[in-house]
């Protein structure tokens, strides 16, 4: 058996994926709490990093209190103490598209990948609340109830209906879930296609947006590129300085980010950074 066989099909015990989660989630606690407590100095001496003239931000959320998925998902008191924080700091919310289209204002948009029930549980009445509008980049195979165990906590259509209806933009995170970058072209078509069918039928209006699953550098190819940009006009990212050509940066916000790390990431502390992958996932 070729060694990346061997290694594929060890990826996939469960020891081995618990041993991948602890690891992936030990290494980005250390090094976004390093990075932020650069920042913090680099800020309170006066040594801040230069940076371009954009300032705009569109956050990367996943879930928002689903313990289940690690470091993804965003305690709720967490999740406020995010909105007060930028507030206190002088930014306000408003839509990808009003950021993309004066992105020299303080502004920030707040997006959701994966359409995670606690969403529309915990997140949309805060947002409701505070008039805050957000993006959720749903996978239509998962509304479908195609999911594997521990992604049962996600929005079936009648619950993205929900979310739409709270006024929630839905927007397509593909049809399962895939890394773009291991796919060949044809695979990525039908991903990308289908997604966007499925979700107008049953949404009944048009999508044009869409968010690349795990969203780094490794996980695009020049190839899907070229389909999604005949296929969707906006295609969004999950990194900032590293993203794949031709994508819209996304900031990545996690369950480790407490207002010190928050605050770093809303000043760029982690343009440069991208989560680790070291295999299956």
């Amino acid at each position: 058996m070729p060694v990346s066989s061997l290694r594929s099909s060890l990826g996939e015990l469960p020891a081995a994926q618990a041993a991948y989660r602890c690891a992936v989630a030990g290494r980005m606690r250390a090094e976004r709490w390093g990075l932020a407590l650069d920042e913090a100095l680099r800020t309170r001496t006066g040594l801040t990093r230069p940076r371009g003239a954009a300032t705009g931000r569109i956050l990367a959320y996943h879930s928002i209190g689903t313990d289940e998925w690690g470091v993804n998902d965003v305690r709720p008191a967490d999740f406020e103490r995010h909105l007060q924080v930028a507030v206190d700091d002088g930014w306000t919310f408003a839509t990808p598209a009003q950021v993309l289209a004066a992105p020299e204002l303080r502004q920030l948009a707040i997006t959701f990948d994966d359409g995670a029930t606690s969403v529309l549980d915990n997140a949309v009445p805060v947002l409701r609340h505070h008039g805050v509008p957000s993006t959720m980049f749903a996978v239509s195979g998962w509304a479908d109830g195609g999911h594997d165990a521990g992604y049962a906590h996600v929005l079936d259509w009648a619950g993205l209906a929900r979310l739409e209806a709270a006024g929630v933009t839905l927007a397509s995170h593909s049809a399962s879930h895939p890394d773009f970058g291991r796919l060949d072209p044809a695979a990525a078509e039908r991903e990308l296609v289908e997604s966007r069918r499925r979700l107008e039928t049953m949404l009944g209006h048009g999508i044009d947006e869409f968010a690349i699953p795990f969203g780094q550098s490794a996980n695009w190819t020049p190839e899907a590129g070229a389909i999604a940009s005949r296929v969707y006009r906006t295609v969004y990212a999950q990194a900032v300085d590293t993203r794949p050509a031709g994508t819209i940066p996304r900031t990545f916000i996690t369950q480790i980010d407490r207002p010190l790390i928050f605050r770093a990431a809303l000043n760029g502390a982690f343009d440069n950074w991208e989560e680790w992958f070291l295999g299956p996932r």
